[in-house]
């Protein structure tokens, strides 16, 4: 069995989809591992480190020919063009927003399985991508804050006096928004975190932090363990009570995101206008949109002022780490899909191959990638 690592060609990606400890584990296994050239260079992780685990160095097109493909980011026109009837394809595909590049997908023939739609159950635990990546944006995001503030995060007393500690508001307490908490807590700073889902206020004071709370109209967890989308009446009455706790700290880092939607508006621009100048806001959902009115995503800039970042592909800013943790999300994945004798096999009865599958003999087979490819 022939697995196929590509070089990304995103703008910007600097991940690889596998590493030379899973390649060595791999290639253990009898699996035989094609890596393009190069495409370590991103996470630090030289061509000579995947010959010695045990992997091939090979061209874009022997890499995109494997029987199975793994990849970081969605692939593009030119990749897709490769894939065929008896391709494999694992890799972020985003199914409920990138209809165009599903439907390509599909019509190749090729199988292809999304990281964003393996369901979040505790034995899949081990290849949910997305917790192990929003794990490193909420850490680096508390950085950022804290780099960006012209101010000390944790209290000083010096001869010269004492400096209070920096506040920081964490809006949205999924997986990095409670790994940005923790890292602030770590750098010093004071902390808040906030979540329209009651079930966090126990996580969220576990890490030393203060539960913002605010009475909204029942408990507002959807399916997944994500966040329902408000109605606009809660979406109003959220942002008033909002922007009078965001104009009383020094940082907030929003982590907001509601799966295939526009990320919520949770900082007007009213609220920002309440903050210090000087202050900080760290917009997670860039990528969705921005859960700051003002976010521009992929931007720095300054609104009354006050700094505003929108950085996207943030695990991608920590890439070796971040290839690492992805790296062991596909090789757990890849366990489910060969045999012990090395063969692939599909199991579609497995509710984990199943809920990933987003392409399958022609068709999408995925009901959100349906609905986003317009089928």
């Amino acid at each position: 069995m022939r697995i196929g690592v590509p070089k990304e060609t995103a703008e910007g990606e600097r991940r690889v989809a596998l590493v030379p400890d899973a390649v060595r584990k791999l290639t253990g296994g009898g699996q035989e591992i094609l890596v393009e050239r190069g495409a370590g260079a991103g996470a630090l992780i030289p061509d000579a480190a995947f010959e010695e685990a045990g992997a091939q160095l090979v061209d874009a097109d022997a890499a995109l020919g494997a029987e199975i493909v793994v990849k970081v980011a969605a692939p593009n026109s030119e990749e897709i063009a490769k894939l065929g009837p008896n391709s494999v394809l694992i890799a972020f595909l985003g199914p409920l927003t990138n209809g165009d590049g599903v439907r390509a997908i599909a019509q190749t023939g090729a199988t292809s399985f999304a990281l964003e739609a393996v369901p979040r159950i505790s034995r899949a635990q081990s290849m949910d991508a997305l917790s192990s990546q929003a794990n490193i944006s909420g850490y680096r995001s508390a950085l950022i804050g804290a780099q960006e503030l012209g101010r000390f995060f944790p209290m000083l007393m010096t001869a010269a006096g004492t400096i209070r500690p920096a506040t920081v508001l964490v809006l949205g307490a999924g997986v990095a928004g409670l790994q940005a908490i923790a890292t602030a807590r770590r750098l010093g700073a004071v902390v808040q975190g906030f979540d329209v889902r009651s079930a966090v206020k126990e996580q969220i004071e576990s890490l030393g932090a203060h539960f913002l709370e605010f009475d909204l109209g029942g408990d507002l967890e959807g399916e997944g363990g994500y966040a329902k989308e408000l109605t606009p009446e809660q979406q109003t009455r959220q942002q008033e009570l909002m922007a009078e706790a965001i104009g009383k700290v020094d940082v907030v880092i929003t982590t907001a995101l509601v799966p295939g939607r526009r990320a919520p508006i949770l900082v007007t621009e009213e609220a920002v206008k309440k903050m210090k100048p000087g202050s900080v806001i760290v917009d997670l959902a860039g990528e969705a949109g921005g859960n700051c009115e003002l976010s521009e995503p992929g931007k720095s800039i300054l609104r009354h002022d006050v700094k505003i970042l929108a950085p996207l592909n943030v695990p991608s800013t920590l890439a070796e780490s971040a290839s690492q943790l992805y790296a062991r999300n596909i090789q757990a994945l890849l366990g489910l899909m060969i045999s012990d004798q090395g063969e692939l096999a599909l199991d579609f009865e497995d509710e984990v191959i199943a809920g990933a599958c987003i392409t399958r003999g022609g068709e999408i087979v995925h009901a959100g990638a349906k609905q986003a490819a317009g089928q």
